[in-house]
This record gives structure tokens, C-alpha cells and sequence, in this order.
């Protein structure tokens, strides 16, 4: 299997080069170009700028950037604020309600937003303090924020989803589907956990004290602050599933719509848009240079045999498709302590999507699996970026330590793995989403 050779080759260079610390971005365009020219000559490095032309006219990636500033705007003109007090309002009486707000927001933010970084910060500023206060035990708040806030990454209009679509062809609208029902089942998973375990053992999250809560009529008349982020929601959501718009044409709806919102609110300034502009040039630059590594190592790894070779590990491994799909979740999940989701999808996708295919798994299945799988990428330790966007966003009086932060995720990490093994041995659990919205 002389076609092996090489891939064997590159793959070690990657995993030597994550190991000492090189940027994802320089390690996967560092072995292409390297590669290349090795195995071709300076010629073939200039074939690989065809590829950097193709990714920069990806239509589907131009989505990256709209829904990005989407969710921008969204938390500069403090939308997010007032999410958060209108879903607190109507859970203090309930042990752990608190806690189950948090989730329920962070949810909500997911649909909206899709960007993890600032969900996790903005519920940990507006809601950790207040279970603090309220006596809530710190693993228990703590976890439900990041595990809320981390929906963002697996709800549709979510920019990994589009990245695994772009690199491997899958249709990004089955996997918003898919997305939402898969984030739905993960928001109910975190949600009955907490009030199961607050049930039990009262000193976990108490409810809020009679004389704190609000009147229940004065509830009521917050309610309409929910109602432009519904619509919202239903706008870029609804264009999509109704065939109305590709994920692309939906996101620049998401974007006007946002802000209109921000408009109708007086809270778009000049300030918030710039902001919101910078925030969205560095997040677009981060996907556009990972994109363009990631193009160039799949030509290399395709031209020097790597298909072949992921095809023939189709025919060795046991117990067949099962095997294949129990092997792929174990490198993913292994992988997610020590990368971020974007690095893994650029790595991992391209590479394994032959495998299944070759394996006879559906490649819409398995995308979800695998985004359901690189949810925990962002609460495992040591790596998770949930963990240090919280510490990054805690106010030091508090005194909570990075080793509070990593040891309040591991349950909600094992919700998770829950969600995939559901997700994994009933796939109607995971797929009802493409008959409903499809």
C-alpha cells in the first residue's frame, strides 16, 4: 500500500506540529505547501493557490461573516440583557430555576446568534452572580451556564455547521434541521437534570425567596420583549426550512432584521456598529485563513492517495459501519480536549466523510453526530474554550479558580455523551428535525 505512505507522513507532521504549540492555521497549511513541493516540485504550489480562489468565492461560507454580525449587533444593543431579565422573572419560584434560565437563554441566544464566545460571556456577567446569591451550589451554576451558552455551536444559524458543509459537501440546511433537534434534545437533557438534582437536594438551588419575586401581572407585561427575537428567529429560520432562501440569502435576512431590531430599539449607534463590525472582520479572518490551509491540505492529501487509503480502512475495521462510527466519535471526542471545534472540522470532516460514505452511513447522520460530539470540545478539559471564555468574564471577587470552572462541566459533559449515544443508537432521535422543517 504504497499510497499510504504519504498521508501516514502528513498526518504525523500534524500531529507533531499540534503537539508543540504551532498555530492550527500555519501546522495544516505548513504540511500542505510542504508537502507539495516535496512530492511535485515549486509548480504544484502555485496549483494550490487555485484553491485559496475557490474558497474565497464559496458561496455558502459568505454566511460566516452575516450571521457573525448578526449576533454582533444582537449583544452590543444589550437584546441579550433583556432576555435574560424577562426569562429570570418567571423561574425564581422554582428550585433551580435560575439555573434553568440560564439554559433556556442560552438556548434561546443559540438560535439567534450561533457564536458560543459571546453567549458564555454574557450569561456568565448577567447570571452566575445572581445564583451565587441565591445560594446556588457553584458546579451547578457554573456548568449551566457554559452548558447553555455552548448551544449556540450546535442551534442553527451555527458557523460551524456552514464550515462542515462547505469542506464536505453536506447540506447545511439538513444540518440546521438536524441542529435544531439535536440542541433541543441537549437543552431538555441540561434542563431536567438540574431541576431532578435541585428536587433532591434543596441546598443545590433554592428557590428565590417570596418576598424577592415579582408579581406575576407585572411578569406578564415583559413578555413582549421576547417577541422581536422570536421573529427574528422565525425570519432566518423560517426563509430557510420554507425554501425561500439558501443558508447564505438567510443570513443577510438575519442581518437586516437585527438591525432593524436595534433600530426600533434606539440602541443602534455608531459605537455598537463599528464594534460590531471589528468583532465580525476577526472572526471572518480566523475561518477565511483556516479555510484556506484546510483547502490546501485536502488537494495534497487527495492527489498523494489519501482517499484511497481512508477508503481502505472502510474494509479492515470491525464490526462494519458500527465499528467505523464508534472509531470516528472516540477520535473526535479525543481530540476536542486539546482542539477548538473549528480545527477538529477542518482536520476531521473532509477526511472522514469518504470513510463513512465507503461505510454505507448517511453523511447527513453522521454530521450531527459529529457536531453533537464537538460540543464537548467546548467544556472538556484542558482546552475547552467555554471554560476560559467564563474565567475570562468573572468578576475576580467572586473567587472562583480555573479548577472550580473545569470541575463543575464534568456533568454536563456526560449530558452530552448522553445526548450522542441517543442521537447514536436512535437515529430518529437526532433526524426528526428534516422531517419536520424539511
Amino acid at each position: 500500500m504504497d499510497y499510504a505512505i504519504v498521508p501516514i507522513i502528513m498526518f504525523g507532521f500534524l500531529i507533531i506540529g499540534l503537539c508543540i504549540g504551532i498555530p492550527v492555521v500555519y501546522t495544516i497549511g505548513g504540511v500542505a505547501i510542504g508537502s507539495a513541493y516535496f512530492l511535485w516540485g515549486t509548480n504544484s504550489i502555485f496549483g494550490l493557490c487555485t484553491a485559496a480562489v475557490g474558497t474565497m468565492n464559496s458561496w455558502s461560507l459568505l454566511a460566516v461573516p452575516l450571521f457573525v454580525f448578526m449576533s454582533m449587533i444582537l449583544f452590543e444593543t444589550g437584546v441579550v440583557e433583556e432576555l435574560y431579565d424577562t426569562f429570570y422573572r418567571f423561574t425564581t419560584g422554582l428550585r433551580g430555576g435560575l439555573a434553568v434560565c440560564s439554559v433556556l437563554v442560552g438556548t434561546l441566544m443559540g438560535a439567534m446568534t450561533g457564536v458560543v464566545a459571546g453567549s458564555v460571556m454574557a450569561l456568565t456577567t448577567l447570571a452566575l452572580p445572581q445564583m451565587l446569591k441565591y445560594k446556588y451550589n457553584k458546579n451547578i451554576a457554573m456548568g449551566a451556564v457554559m452548558a447553555g451558552g455552548t448551544l449556540g455551536q450546535l442551534i442553527p444559524p451555527s458557523t460551524n455547521m456552514i464550515v462542515y458543509g462547505t469542506v464536505t459537501g453536506v447540506s447545511v440546511g439538513g444540518m440546521f434541521a438536524t441542529g435544531l433537534s439535536c440542541g433541543f434534545l441537549l437543552s431538555f437533557l441540561y434542563c431536567a437534570y438540574i431541576l431532578i438534582r435541585c428536587f433532591f437536594n434543596k441546598s443545590f438551588g433554592p428557590a428565590m425567596p417570596v418576598e424577592d419575586r415579582l408579581p406575576l401581572k407585572e411578569n406578564m407585561k415583559k413578555l413582549y420583549v421576547v417577541i422581536p427575537p422570536i421573529i427574528l428567529v422565525a425570519s432566518v429560520l423560517g426563509s430557510i426550512f420554507g425554501g425561500l432562501a439558501t443558508p447564505t440569502e438567510a443570513a443577510a435576512v438575519g442581518s437586516t432584521c437585527a438591525l432593524a431590531l436595534a433600530a426600533i430599539r434606539r440602541k443602534l449607534t455608531l459605537t455598537a456598529a463599528l464594534n460590531a463590525s471589528l468583532a465580525t472582520l476577526k472572526t471572518t479572518a480566523m475561518v477565511g485563513f483556516i479555510s484556506f490551509a484546510a483547502s490546501f491540505f485536502g488537494q495534497v492529501f487527495v492527489a498523494a492517495g489519501g482517499n484511497k487509503f481512508i477508503m481502505s480502512l472502510a474494509g479492515i475495521i470491525p464490526f462494519g459501519s458500527w465499528g467505523v462510527l464508534f472509531l470516528t466519535m472516540i477520535i473526535v471526542f479525543i481530540l476536542g480536549m486539546f482542539l477548538e471545534c473549528m480545527a477538529i472540522i477542518i482536520i476531521c470532516a473532509p477526511i472522514f466523510t469518504p470513510l463513512i460514505v465507503a461505510a454505507g452511513i448517511d453523511p447527513l447522520w453522521f454530521a450531527i453526530l459529529f457536531m453533537v460530539n464537538i460540543q464537548s470540545a467546548y467544556l472538556t478539559p484542558p482546552f475547552g474554550l467555554s471554560i476560559y471564555y467564563m474565567k475570562a468574564a468573572l468578576d475576580p471577587k467572586m473567587g472562583l479558580r480555573l479548577k472550580d470552572i473545569m470541575s463543575s462541566t464534568f456533568p454536563f459533559i456526560a449530558l452530552q455523551m448522553t445526548g450522542l449515544i441517543l442521537c447514536l443508537v436512535i437515529p430518529p432521535v437526532a433526524m426528526w428535525g428534516t422531517k419536520v422543517f424539511m
